[in-house]
């Protein structure tokens, strides 16, 4: 049967259509606290457990290097908001330094320079239109709390909800988006299971456990607080940040199906679970396996521990938007019970997963170019979560040489905002995208070896100039025109090569 030449003709036309962003869709750039502002030890800021570590242990940072001084954006306040008006973002997501606020970890002693700090930050911003999207906690825990277990302990609640109070009164009349924790699946499995970030702790199947119980507790508490004494007044709102890589099954067997399917539950819906999910708690899977484990491995209960049906009912629901940092996608496979280490994390999820057949590698060895992966991912949190708002809060691209004609970045950029597009035409709620990053900076464990920014950072020079590299333009074209343009090309840069 010939094809209705009415059917061709709307083919035709469809095909030369590009999707474009709402003029309500926002977009921004991201920062972490340690990971650009320096001034470690000045104007009465605390010891953090990054401080701790890098000068304490600095071969577990590849180039030795420290956040001493990083990007020096504490003294950089007023040309570093100027960069923002530049690109043309709607907000700037960075976070507030613990120990900068309170040095001890403790409410005992509230340090005024710090609040005067952020305040500076904020009160720029707002002057030039930009959103201030905070993060309370980005990983650098005042290292007085980690001498008492850190995250594992169930004290640091009440603590950080002493913290998380403090800010609330202090900036809440200008902020209006809060995000309380940034990633906690890397805070409870690297920094307490693997030994991957700070604190450099090796507890796995343990110490993550224990972590996260502490961290969802400490989140709910503040989502509660601020209910109960914020939202009125300030109405601002107050969300959560979780990472998440896509997992798709190496092959159509029901074992690489489920193996696939467990590594999510086990990396996003671990956290996201007791907050999004109807039911609450963490997900059934979880709870199934790591007890079945635990017994066979002759402990007397289970590794992970469990919420009381009050502390289910206080998490769930307890995020006014669901944060989503995305980098990457992996192809997950049964693992092998030989390759298997008892007790961890990986052998309680039973799946291995590893970089897709034929897909590019960024200079971080753990990303893996896969863009149709952030389309799945954001149909997934869709169907399991009854499509809540995403905020990417996070997505970006890495490199080693710092190249100001950063076309892999600019490529990367272009492919993961179309399949964001495509996302949304799917009908997934999303309303918010996040750069990371701003400009090159301190990289955790990877030192300044990694590059994730728009503007390039010469560490080498002591006033620490920023140059915009080629995607900051593109970014900032991207903004201005809602489309993405694979063929524009700033003044004074060369035409990226076709792939």
């Amino acid at each position: 049967m010939k094809t209705p030449i009415v059917i061709l003709l709307l083919a035709y036309f469809c095909k030369g259509q590009q999707l474009s962003f709402d003029s309500n869709f926002r977009f921004g750039v991201a920062t972490a606290s340690y990971q650009v502002e320096g001034a470690w030890n000045i104007d009465g800021k605390g010891e953090s457990i990054w401080d701790h570590l890098t000068h304490t242990q600095s071969s577990y940072i590849v180039d030795g290097s420290n956040g001493d001084i990083a990007c020096d954006a504490y003294h950089k306040t007023a040309e570093d908001v100027q960069r923002l008006v530049d690109l043309g973002v709607d907000f700037y997501r960075f976070s507030i330094s613990w120990p900068r606020i309170f040095p001890s970890g403790h409410r005992n002693y509230i340090n005024q320079a710090g609040i005067d700090y952020y305040n500076g930050l904020i009160d720029e911003l707002l002057a030039h239109n930009i959103t201030p999207m905070v993060t309370m906690y980005h990983w650098d825990l005042p290292q007085s709390l980690q001498e008492i277990g850190g995250w594992p302990n169930p004290l640091l609640v009440n603590y950080f909800v002493d913290y998380a109070d403090v800010l609330f009164s202090s900036f809440g009349d200008r902020v209006k988006e809060w995000i309380t924790f940034n990633e906690p699946v890397q805070v409870c499995s690297d920094a307490y299971s693997t030994g991957g970030l700070a604190p450099a702790y090796t507890q796995d199947g343990i110490g993550g456990y224990l972590c996260s119980y502490t961290l969802l507790m400490a989140h709910a508490r503040t989502y509660e607080l601020y209910n109960n004494n914020y939202r009125d007044t300030q109405n601002g709102r107050v969300g959560i940040t979780l990472s998440a890589s896509w997992g798709y099954p190496a092959s159509n067997s029901d074992e690489d199906v489920e193996a696939a399917e467990n590594f999510l539950q086990f990396k996003v819906g671990w956290f996201a679970h007791p907050i999004f999910s109807s039911t609450g708690d963490f997900p059934t899977v979880m709870k199934e396996r790591i007890a079945q484990l635990s017994q066979e491995e002759g402990f007397p209960r289970s590794r992970l521990p469990s919420f009381t049906d009050e502390e289910v009912a206080l998490l769930k629901g307890s995020s006014d938007f669901f944060g989503l940092n995305h980098y990457t996608t992996n192809e997950c496979s049964v693992l092998p019970e030989e390759d298997a280490i008892r007790p961890s994390q990986q052998a309680d999820h039973g799946a291995l997963c590893v970089q897709p057949p034929g897909t590019e590698v960024g200079g971080s060895d753990w990303l893996y170019v896969v863009p149709e992966g952030i389309r799945n991912l954001l149909n997934w949190i869709r169907t399991e979560y009854d499509n809540p708002e995403v905020m990417i809060t996070e997505n970006g691209f890495s490199d080693r040489d710092g190249d100001l004609n950063d076309c892999r970045r600019i490529n990367y950029f272009n492919e993961y905002l179309q399949n964001v597009l495509e996302a949304i035409e799917d009908g997934c709620n999303v309303t918010t995208y996040t750069a990371w990053s701003f400009m090159d900076n301190f990289e955790w464990m990877k030192g300044y070896s990694e590059k994730f920014g728009l503007y390039y950072v010469d560490f080498n020079d002591d006033d620490r100039p920023r140059t915009p590299k080629m995607s900051a333009y593109v970014f900032k074209n991207i903004i201005q025109t809602r489309v993405i343009d694979t063929t524009y090309t700033p003044d004074g840069f060369e035409v990226c090569a076709a792939e």
